[in-house]
């Protein structure tokens, strides 16, 4: 035996019961506009991306997040705002951004990936000839074509030149 006999299925562990729900808002009595936000079924993963965007949000005061017990799959979200706005508001507002944040992600994803099985590379990808400079990762104007000032500097940038990726 390998000593697992008390451990529970993995796949339970991230399973709603029957009648359980996900997300739970309890105003804090003590502070105004605060609430503590209980998600169930989730880990670190979902709770530092959420802390981070309700940061970004000018009306947030406060935003942290734990882990209560390191068994249990539940995360508590403490959320302070001023009073242009309120938690759950907040809440919503960050959640609406993080989706959209990883809708995009997800497309500019399928999109260097249709262009890479095209044998495009990644240059042929959306929104990176940014100033017809060739590829520039970073967009800060130093990619490939303007390293380099010695002699044979510009050697290669004919044909073939596109077969090298600078990342």
């Amino acid at each position: 035996m390998s000593g697992r006999i008390n451990q529970p299925n993995r796949v339970d562990t991230w399973l709603l019961e029957e009648g359980e729900k996900p997300l739970t808002i309890t105003e804090d009595p003590k502070i105004p506009n605060a609430a503590t936000v209980t998600l169930r079924n989730q880990d670190h993963t979902l709770g530092n991306m959420i802390r981070a965007q309700l940061l970004l949000d000018p009306s947030v005061l406060f935003a942290g997040y734990k882990v209560p017990h390191p068994l249990e799959n539940t995360i508590t979200i403490k959320i302070q705002t001023d009073e242009r706005s309120n938690p759950a508001d907040a809440l919503k507002r960050a959640c609406n951004l993080l989706i959209m944040q990883t809708a995009q992600i997800k497309k500019q994803f399928q999109d260097q990936a249709k262009n890479i099985e095209m044998g495009m590379g990644p240059e042929a990808g959306i929104g990176l000839n940014q100033g017809g400079g060739g590829y520039d990762p970073y967009g800060d104007g130093l990619g490939r074509e303007t390293q380099g000032t010695g002699a044979g500097a510009g050697a290669g940038a004919g044909a073939g030149a596109g077969d090298v990726y600078d990342f």
